[in-house]
């Protein structure tokens, strides 16, 4: 009678109270429920399935929330892509990947603590009663990554190629991260196994959790990197080529950006290149002047007017500088010396035979996308020949620097500059390539195989993957045996000494072991405690 009148009395314990405060908002006294031995289960059955589904209702959140933190964290390489993209359908620039990466890390931060209160709740043997502002920010947490997964899948959804050769670098690691969770849900799980009297519910409650946790056991049996290799065996680090120069250090597509990119060792300089009304060709991603020049401000009525359409005269006197150090189009740049940004808001607008006599001056190869001006140009139909024109007649560039990738017109062009390195875009039979005298293959990053590069390779054909910023999706291209990547970042990629992640197979093995012994071992603990 004296315990069963204990049990009763509301004691103050200062721990569930203050998880009960932050989880329900009831900052009280509570009572300490527990089962007694030979009690018949069902109030507690119903207790842990209440619990369960606001818990599921939580867990699901956390899952969704993390998926997506995770996918948008490893789309970090591309945030210049989708802001790109944004300015294109909002016409002014803003930096809203990093803002969807904020907004990201902090509904999930705020989902982990919910539940890991309801696992402490749990554990403690206390019911969930979820407050309605907490159920309120479950469902905007739910509402909101899965929105946003299915809007990227829609818009990006290559993006999700970048996330499955994510899982080549970073599984390992993420498997020693779920065998840490396991570890620590053992305990509540070990708990409610405890308290339960049928071997029933005892079953359903820690079949489940042994199943998974058998499967991560054995999950590293099917992994594979290309970074877990024996030593000895890894190619050479790849060629760096600077995308549109060194974009995060300088305008694009400048003299002063490429310049950087020779500053930092660049191994080539890659731009696009564009041909004038009056047939000058010069250097311009973007088919408007708007984003990279100061147009708006000189000629307010031709914003959305075809760069192509447009006198050498007329661009020549454009800024083509300003807009880097008031727009910031990198998240991650850094801050630019006095002198730095002088010389940026003295850029101008770069010609295609200034820019091969710069790369011919410092030996670096040189890949450009040739844009074929739009209907009613004068050079419509001419575009490859006054390329052609500028590259070997005025420019002097040696042609070996040359890597040409416009497939348009590709027999004419090797017949008049047969020492250009012929480049194609896209994969194809070794067979055709070889016919074709290809050289080397330029494709995006998510198109990478280590097989398919060995097996080019075979046939002296190397591979140059693009845009590669990241440091892992680096490394990842240099254990695939990539010949060169073109990135926006040669100033970090240039340190790297050797590939992040790298590791034997044996210390790999020894790694996982450790890791499920350790685990199993404290499980087990648990468990018996």
């Amino acid at each position: 009678v004296v315990r069963r009148h204990l049990l009763q009395r509301y004691e103050h314990q200062p721990f569930i109270s203050c998880l009960a405060g932050f989880y329900s908002c009831r900052w009280k006294r509570y009572q300490r429920r527990r089962t007694e031995p030979g009690k018949c289960c069902c109030k507690t059955v119903n207790q842990l399935k209440i619990g369960t589904d606001i818990d599921f209702c939580v867990g699901t959140a956390f899952c969704f929330s993390l998926l997506f933190l995770y996918m948008w964290g490893e789309a970090k390489n591309d945030y210049n892509n989708f802001d790109w993209y944004n300015y294109g359908n909002l016409g002014f620039w803003f930096l809203w990947s990093l803002v969807l990466l904020i907004v990201a890390a902090i509904l999930f931060t705020y989902i982990t603590l919910l539940l890991v209160l309801a696992m402490c709740l749990l554990a403690e043997g206390q019911q969930l009663y979820l407050h309605w502002s907490h159920k309120i920010g479950t469902f905007l947490v739910l509402g909101f990554s899965i929105t946003a997964l299915f809007v990227l899948s829609v818009l990006w959804g290559d993006q999700w190629k970048t996330v499955r050769l994510s899982f080549q670098i970073t599984a390992p690691y993420l498997h020693i991260g779920a065998i840490t969770i396991m570890v620590l849900l053992s305990w509540p799980v070990a708990l409610h196994a405890i308290r339960a009297d049928k071997k029933v519910v005892q079953v359903i409650i820690v079949g489940p959790y042994l199943a998974i946790l058998l499967f991560l056991f054995l999950i590293p049996l099917g992994m594979y990197s290309p970074c877990i290799r024996e030593m000895g065996t890894l190619g050479p680090k790849p060629a760096l080529i600077g995308h549109r120069g060194a974009p995060m250090l300088a305008p694009e597509n400048t003299e002063m950006s490429f310049q950087k990119t020779i500053e930092h060792h660049g191994d080539g300089l890659e731009t696009d290149v564009t041909i004038s009304y009056d047939g000058v060709p010069f250097l311009m991603h973007d088919s408007t002047l708007r984003r990279t020049t100061n147009i708006k401000e000189v000629y307010p009525n031709d914003t959305a007017q075809n760069a192509a359409l447009f006198s050498w005269d007329t661009l020549k006197e454009l800024n083509a500088g300003t807009w880097f150090l008031k727009d910031k189009p990198f998240s991650c740049m850094g801050s630019l010396s006095r002198a730095d940004q002088n010389q940026a808001m003295n850029q101008s607008i770069y010609k295609l035979s200034n820019f091969l006599r710069l790369a011919d001056s410092q030996n670096k190869l040189v890949i450009f996308d040739l844009y074929r001006p739009p209907e009613k140009h004068p050079y419509r139909n001419s575009w490859i020949n006054r390329t052609l024109e500028v590259i070997l007649n005025e420019s002097g560039i040696r042609p070996h620097l040359v890597l040409w990738l416009e497939n348009d017109m590709r027999s004419f062009v090797q017949s008049v500059a047969p020492g250009f390195q012929q480049t194609m875009g896209s994969k194809a039979p070794v067979e055709d390539l070889v016919m074709d005298n290809i050289v080397k293959l330029n494709l995006a990053y998510t198109e990478m195989s280590s097989e398919d590069i060995r097996k080019y390779a075979e046939a002296n054909i190397t591979t140059n993957l693009y845009v590669v910023n990241e440091p892992w999706l680096f490394s990842l291209a240099w254990c695939s045996g990539a010949h060169s990547v073109t990135t926006n970042a040669v100033h970090t990629l240039k340190n790297l000494s050797q590939p992040l992640f790298l590791m034997t197979p044996q210390q790999y093995n020894v790694m996982w072991i450790l890791t499920d012994l350790t685990s199993a071992l404290l499980i087990s603990l648990i468990f018996a405690l």
